[in-house]
């Protein structure tokens, strides 16, 4: 990666009119308007739907073979974002692994506190299965929030003896909502973006009257055992750094096969800024190879 291209990333993030701790409604309304101010790419198509009665869009690139389902959790902490802030880097996903994505548009908070997005992550899931689709021809992958929510998820299934997906990705994932680790405080002034104290604002707003050391809040602390094949990836200039690091300690101490992919000098969902940045191309390029080399394409999926 150039300084050059790193300086662009870092002054776009830093001059961003997103406020993450900022009033809800105007912020999902600023964050779209940042994410879908350029169009999709002319091969991309895009399709309203639902699964187990949970809204969800589907993405496809013309020319793929759509026999692997990739089922996606957007990011937001919870409070912001839809399958359409999303569409960019999961469409790119879509096209580099041939794969069709169904991206979840899972209830968000205030209106919404947990358990609202885990029940319909598994809403969908389940409807997905039900509708006659391999396991092992599903991918799961999360951004952000819907990254820790992608990992509670699966330890959901885990405990409810569910058939697994195949694989999953996460993309800097919020897996603590108590915001303990060590990273929260040591990249401060590193994040162009993030400050702990509205991440805080969004915590507070997820969690409501629960725990956040619940385990389906923060997948940190659930029981891994029997999670299938998991790629993290995270930038080492992001606040949410150490989340990362200790939910892959968490899965390989449960004997789950985990990769954990950092990439030095860049910041939060970097991969978002494949485009215009080296390292986002490349682990994009890292990701792709981990779902095409786990997941099972059968003839006829839904």
């Amino acid at each position: 990666m150039s300084q050059q291209q790193r300086d662009a990333i870092n002054e776009m993030m830093s001059k961003s009119p997103l406020d993450v701790g900022g009033e809800a409604i105007e912020q999902r309304a600023n964050f779209e308007k940042m994410l879908t101010a350029r169009p999709l790419a002319d091969d991309v198509t895009t399709s309203p739907g639902e699964l187990g009665g949970v809204p969800v869009l589907t993405i496809e690139t013309d020319g793929a073979n759509h026999d692997a389902v990739v089922l996606w959790f957007h990011g937001g902490w919870y409070a912001i974002g839809s399958p359409l802030t999303s569409a960019g880097i999961s469409s790119d996903v879509a096209r580099r692994t041939g794969a069709r994505v169904v991206s979840v548009d899972y209830r968000l908070a205030p209106e919404h506190p947990y358990p609202a997005a885990l029940q319909d992550a598994g809403a969908a899931y389940r409807a997905l299965l039900d509708s006659g689709v391999d396991p092992q021809s599903i991918a799961i992958v999360g951004e952000s929030a819907g990254g820790g929510l992608a990992a509670a998820l699966l330890a959901s299934l885990a405990e409810a003896g569910l058939a697994q997906p195949a694989c999953a990705v996460l993309f800097s994932p919020w897996t603590d909502l108590t915001l303990s680790g060590e990273t929260m405080t040591s990249k401060i002034g590193i994040d162009p973006a993030f400050v702990p104290e509205k991440v805080r604002v969004r915590a507070a707003e997820y969690v409501g009257s629960s725990d956040p050391t619940d385990p389906s809040i923060s997948p940190i602390h659930a029981d891994l055992h029997g999670l299938p094949p998991i790629l993290i990836q995270a930038g080492s200039h992001e606040i949410l750094l150490d989340d990362s690091i200790r939910l892959a300690r968490r899965a390989a101490t449960d004997d789950v096969a985990v990769t954990l992919d950092v990439t030095p000098g860049v910041p939060h969902l970097f991969q978002a800024f494949a485009p215009m940045l080296d390292e986002g191309d490349a682990a994009l390029t890292r990701a792709a190879a981990f779902l095409d080399h786990h997941l099972s394409r059968p003839a006829n999926t839904i």
